[in-house]
Protein backbone atom coordinates (compact mmCIF):
# COMPACT_ATOMS: atom_id res chain seq x y z
CA UNK A 1 0.00 0.00 0.00
CA UNK A 2 1.35 3.71 -1.13
CA UNK A 3 1.51 6.40 1.04
CA UNK A 4 -0.67 8.31 -1.59
CA UNK A 5 -3.03 5.13 -1.21
CA UNK A 6 -3.16 6.02 2.50
CA UNK A 7 -3.97 9.89 1.52
CA UNK A 8 -7.25 8.87 -0.14
CA UNK A 9 -10.44 6.68 1.33
CA UNK A 10 -8.25 4.59 3.77
CA UNK A 11 -6.69 6.83 6.29
CA UNK A 12 -10.36 8.07 7.99
CA UNK A 13 -10.93 4.47 8.75
CA UNK A 14 -7.08 3.41 10.13
CA UNK A 15 -7.41 6.83 12.13
CA UNK A 16 -11.18 5.30 13.86
CA UNK A 17 -9.54 2.30 14.29
CA UNK A 18 -6.55 3.74 15.61
CA UNK A 19 -8.44 6.20 18.21
CA UNK A 20 -10.50 3.48 19.36
CA UNK A 21 -7.31 1.91 20.30
CA UNK A 22 -5.47 4.61 21.34
CA UNK A 23 -7.19 7.44 23.61
CA UNK A 24 -3.93 9.34 24.00
CA UNK A 25 -4.02 9.46 19.91
CA UNK A 26 -7.94 10.76 20.27
CA UNK A 27 -7.19 13.21 22.81
CA UNK A 28 -3.92 14.77 20.79
CA UNK A 29 -6.59 15.06 17.81
CA UNK A 30 -8.90 16.90 19.33
CA UNK A 31 -6.55 19.25 21.25
CA UNK A 32 -4.91 19.97 17.62
CA UNK A 33 -8.45 20.72 16.14
CA UNK A 34 -9.06 22.78 18.67
CA UNK A 35 -5.92 25.01 18.29
CA UNK A 36 -6.42 24.80 14.64
CA UNK A 37 -9.75 26.55 15.26
CA UNK A 38 -8.33 29.09 17.52
CA UNK A 39 -5.89 30.30 14.94
CA UNK A 40 -8.39 30.58 12.41
CA UNK A 41 -11.34 32.04 14.37
CA UNK A 42 -9.66 33.51 17.26
CA UNK A 43 -10.78 36.87 17.03
CA UNK A 44 -14.00 36.06 15.83
CA UNK A 45 -14.12 33.55 19.49
CA UNK A 46 -12.93 36.11 21.71
CA UNK A 47 -15.72 37.47 23.76
CA UNK A 48 -13.82 41.13 24.02
CA UNK A 49 -11.58 43.27 21.96
CA UNK A 50 -8.48 41.58 22.77
CA UNK A 51 -6.50 44.95 22.85
CA UNK A 52 -9.13 46.93 24.52
CA UNK A 53 -8.16 48.27 28.20
CA UNK A 54 -10.29 48.46 31.38
CA UNK A 55 -12.63 46.00 30.47
CA UNK A 56 -11.97 44.30 34.03
CA UNK A 57 -10.32 44.87 37.28
CA UNK A 58 -6.60 45.08 37.08
CA UNK A 59 -4.94 41.68 37.51
CA UNK A 60 -8.12 40.08 38.16
CA UNK A 61 -8.38 35.98 38.92
CA UNK A 62 -10.62 33.75 36.83
CA UNK A 63 -14.03 34.04 37.10
CA UNK A 64 -17.64 33.74 35.12
CA UNK A 65 -17.19 37.20 33.50
CA UNK A 66 -13.13 36.47 32.87
CA UNK A 67 -13.05 32.69 32.60
CA UNK A 68 -8.50 33.54 32.67
CA UNK A 69 -9.16 36.70 34.41
CA UNK A 70 -7.44 39.76 33.22
CA UNK A 71 -3.89 41.31 32.63
CA UNK A 72 -2.37 44.41 34.23
CA UNK A 73 -4.17 46.62 32.01
CA UNK A 74 -7.89 45.47 32.70
CA UNK A 75 -7.62 42.92 29.15
CA UNK A 76 -9.20 40.21 28.97
CA UNK A 77 -6.98 37.25 28.90
CA UNK A 78 -8.88 34.54 27.57
CA UNK A 79 -9.64 36.75 24.49
CA UNK A 80 -6.23 37.97 23.92
CA UNK A 81 -5.27 34.09 23.87
CA UNK A 82 -7.52 33.15 21.28
CA UNK A 83 -5.92 36.20 19.72
CA UNK A 84 -2.86 35.51 19.67
CA UNK A 85 -3.29 32.10 18.30
CA UNK A 86 -3.11 33.00 14.61
CA UNK A 87 0.48 34.73 15.11
CA UNK A 88 1.48 31.55 17.89
CA UNK A 89 0.47 28.78 15.69
CA UNK A 90 0.45 29.94 11.87
CA UNK A 91 4.36 31.07 12.34
CA UNK A 92 5.44 27.28 12.99
CA UNK A 93 3.54 25.90 10.01
CA UNK A 94 5.69 28.32 7.95
CA UNK A 95 8.76 27.41 9.46
CA UNK A 96 8.17 23.56 8.92
CA UNK A 97 6.66 23.86 5.50
CA UNK A 98 9.71 26.66 4.18
CA UNK A 99 12.42 24.51 5.88
CA UNK A 100 10.62 20.33 5.00
CA UNK A 101 10.69 21.94 1.53
CA UNK A 102 13.61 22.98 0.98
CA UNK A 103 15.60 20.45 3.28
CA UNK A 104 13.67 17.09 1.46
CA UNK A 105 14.39 19.14 -1.76
CA UNK A 106 18.57 19.26 -1.64
CA UNK A 107 18.60 15.95 0.41
CA UNK A 108 16.64 13.97 -2.79
CA UNK A 109 19.03 15.50 -5.09
CA UNK A 110 21.47 15.06 -3.29
CA UNK A 111 21.06 11.34 -2.61
CA UNK A 112 19.84 11.42 -6.53
CA UNK A 113 22.56 12.48 -8.13
CA UNK A 114 25.69 11.64 -4.94
CA UNK A 115 28.85 12.73 -6.24
CA UNK A 116 29.99 16.46 -6.60
CA UNK A 117 26.19 17.51 -5.70
CA UNK A 118 26.07 14.62 -2.18
CA UNK A 119 29.89 16.74 -1.59
CA UNK A 120 28.89 20.51 -1.95
CA UNK A 121 25.22 19.93 -0.53
CA UNK A 122 26.66 17.96 2.80
CA UNK A 123 29.43 20.95 3.28
CA UNK A 124 26.63 23.58 3.19
CA UNK A 125 24.07 21.69 5.43
CA UNK A 126 27.38 21.08 7.61
CA UNK A 127 27.71 24.81 7.77
CA UNK A 128 24.33 25.80 8.87
CA UNK A 129 23.86 23.07 11.41
CA UNK A 130 26.14 24.73 13.05
CA UNK A 131 25.08 27.76 13.49
CA UNK A 132 21.95 26.93 16.60
CA UNK A 133 18.53 28.49 15.48
CA UNK A 134 18.50 30.81 18.24
CA UNK A 135 20.76 33.17 17.46
CA UNK A 136 20.40 33.26 13.09
CA UNK A 137 16.98 34.51 14.27
CA UNK A 138 18.19 36.82 16.67
CA UNK A 139 20.61 37.93 13.85
CA UNK A 140 18.14 38.06 11.09
CA UNK A 141 16.10 40.58 13.45
CA UNK A 142 19.26 42.89 14.19
CA UNK A 143 19.80 43.01 10.36
CA UNK A 144 16.33 43.37 9.56
CA UNK A 145 14.47 44.95 11.82
CA UNK A 146 12.17 43.30 14.84
CA UNK A 147 9.06 41.09 13.44
CA UNK A 148 7.81 37.51 12.77
CA UNK A 149 9.15 37.31 8.84
CA UNK A 150 12.95 37.67 9.57
CA UNK A 151 12.67 34.81 12.56
CA UNK A 152 10.33 32.63 10.10
CA UNK A 153 13.00 32.78 7.58
CA UNK A 154 15.69 32.35 9.93
CA UNK A 155 14.60 29.53 11.62
CA UNK A 156 13.51 27.96 8.43
CA UNK A 157 17.24 27.79 7.66
CA UNK A 158 18.40 26.42 10.91
CA UNK A 159 16.04 23.52 10.54
CA UNK A 160 17.00 23.16 6.77
CA UNK A 161 20.01 20.55 7.81
CA UNK A 162 17.80 18.17 10.14
CA UNK A 163 14.94 17.35 7.89
CA UNK A 164 17.82 17.22 4.69
CA UNK A 165 19.82 14.56 6.88
CA UNK A 166 17.06 12.20 7.61
CA UNK A 167 15.66 12.78 4.55
CA UNK A 168 19.22 12.40 2.49
CA UNK A 169 19.80 8.80 4.56
CA UNK A 170 15.73 7.32 4.02
CA UNK A 171 16.47 8.43 0.43
CA UNK A 172 19.72 6.63 -0.02
CA UNK A 173 18.53 3.28 1.67
CA UNK A 174 15.50 3.80 -0.37
CA UNK A 175 17.32 4.09 -4.14
CA UNK A 176 19.44 0.88 -3.09
CA UNK A 177 16.21 -1.34 -3.26
CA UNK A 178 15.53 -3.52 -5.86
CA UNK A 179 12.56 -2.50 -7.02
CA UNK A 180 14.30 0.79 -8.32
CA UNK A 181 16.54 -0.71 -9.96
CA UNK A 182 13.63 -2.61 -12.24
CA UNK A 183 11.86 0.56 -12.67
CA UNK A 184 14.75 1.83 -14.39
CA UNK A 185 15.18 -0.79 -16.28
CA UNK A 186 11.47 -1.06 -17.44
CA UNK A 187 12.44 2.32 -19.02
CA UNK A 188 10.71 4.58 -16.02
CA UNK A 189 11.53 8.32 -16.25
CA UNK A 190 13.60 9.90 -13.38
CA UNK A 191 10.82 12.29 -12.35
CA UNK A 192 8.16 9.49 -12.17
CA UNK A 193 10.87 7.54 -9.89
CA UNK A 194 10.93 10.06 -8.07
CA UNK A 195 7.24 11.82 -7.42
CA UNK A 196 5.36 8.39 -7.84
CA UNK A 197 7.62 6.42 -6.02
CA UNK A 198 10.60 7.86 -3.85
CA UNK A 199 8.91 10.79 -2.58
CA UNK A 200 5.68 8.90 -1.56
CA UNK A 201 8.37 5.91 -0.11
CA UNK A 202 9.58 9.13 2.32
CA UNK A 203 6.84 10.74 3.43
CA UNK A 204 6.67 8.72 6.78
CA UNK A 205 9.80 10.11 7.62
CA UNK A 206 9.39 13.65 6.58
CA UNK A 207 5.82 13.57 9.04
CA UNK A 208 7.32 12.33 11.77
CA UNK A 209 10.16 15.02 11.62
CA UNK A 210 7.61 17.89 10.42
CA UNK A 211 5.93 17.22 13.69
CA UNK A 212 8.65 17.54 15.47
CA UNK A 213 10.30 20.52 14.10
CA UNK A 214 6.85 22.11 14.94
CA UNK A 215 6.75 21.57 18.08
CA UNK A 216 10.99 23.36 18.20
CA UNK A 217 9.56 26.31 15.88
CA UNK A 218 7.26 27.13 18.10
CA UNK A 219 9.29 27.05 21.37
CA UNK A 220 11.70 29.73 19.31
CA UNK A 221 9.29 31.89 18.30
CA UNK A 222 7.69 32.21 21.42
CA UNK A 223 10.99 32.91 23.19
CA UNK A 224 12.09 35.24 20.44
CA UNK A 225 8.80 36.98 20.99
CA UNK A 226 9.76 36.48 24.74
CA UNK A 227 12.98 38.97 24.10
CA UNK A 228 11.08 41.08 22.20
CA UNK A 229 12.38 40.70 19.20
CA UNK A 230 9.33 39.04 17.37
CA UNK A 231 5.49 39.92 17.33
CA UNK A 232 5.26 43.23 18.69
CA UNK A 233 2.84 45.10 21.29
CA UNK A 234 0.15 45.27 21.49
CA UNK A 235 -0.15 41.81 19.32
CA UNK A 236 -1.31 38.98 21.73
CA UNK A 237 1.08 36.78 20.60
CA UNK A 238 1.57 34.27 22.89
CA UNK A 239 5.36 34.92 23.79
CA UNK A 240 4.88 38.54 24.50
CA UNK A 241 1.63 37.74 26.94
CA UNK A 242 4.44 35.14 28.89
CA UNK A 243 6.78 37.99 28.84
CA UNK A 244 4.51 40.53 29.65
CA UNK A 245 2.92 39.09 32.43
CA UNK A 246 6.01 38.36 34.69
CA UNK A 247 5.99 41.27 36.66
CA UNK A 248 2.46 39.91 37.93
CA UNK A 249 4.15 36.43 38.87
CA UNK A 250 5.69 38.39 41.75
CA UNK A 251 2.24 39.79 42.95
CA UNK A 252 0.58 36.61 42.82
CA UNK A 253 -1.10 37.17 39.62
CA UNK A 254 -0.01 34.15 37.35
CA UNK A 255 -2.57 34.00 34.80
CA UNK A 256 -1.18 36.67 32.42
CA UNK A 257 1.88 34.02 31.69
CA UNK A 258 0.50 30.68 32.98
CA UNK A 259 -2.55 30.48 30.54
CA UNK A 260 -0.21 31.15 26.79
CA UNK A 261 2.75 29.16 28.72
CA UNK A 262 0.36 26.51 29.04
CA UNK A 263 -1.33 26.65 25.31
CA UNK A 264 2.31 26.20 24.19
CA UNK A 265 3.34 23.45 26.04
CA UNK A 266 -0.23 21.58 25.10
CA UNK A 267 -0.03 22.60 21.44
CA UNK A 268 3.66 21.02 21.04
CA UNK A 269 3.02 17.96 23.04
CA UNK A 270 -0.47 17.03 21.22
CA UNK A 271 1.14 17.87 17.61
CA UNK A 272 4.24 15.50 18.64
CA UNK A 273 1.88 12.76 20.11
CA UNK A 274 -0.30 12.77 16.78
CA UNK A 275 2.71 12.67 14.26
CA UNK A 276 4.08 9.96 16.15
CA UNK A 277 0.83 7.63 16.16
CA UNK A 278 0.17 8.67 12.82
CA UNK A 279 3.79 7.74 11.99
CA UNK A 280 3.88 4.57 13.49
CA UNK A 281 0.44 3.71 11.81
CA UNK A 282 1.43 4.86 8.60
CA UNK A 283 4.70 2.84 8.30
CA UNK A 284 2.79 -0.03 9.70
CA UNK A 285 0.06 -0.12 6.52
CA UNK A 286 3.16 0.51 4.50
CA UNK A 287 4.54 -3.15 5.65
Amino acid sequence: MSVAQLAGGRVPGLARRVAARDPLFLAAAVVTVLIVAMALFGPLLAPYDPNALYVGPLSAPPSLEHPFGTDDLGRDILSRVLAGAASSVVAPVFVVLLSTLLGAALAIASAWFGGAVDAVSSRVIEVIFAIPGLVLAVLAVAMFGKGLVAPIIALSIAYLPIVARLVRTSARSELAQPYMAALRIQGVGSLAICFRHLVPALLPAILAQSTIGFGYAMLDLAAISFLGLGAQPPSSDWGIMIAAGQPALLTGAPEQSMFPALFVVVTVLAVNILGARVTTWAEGAER
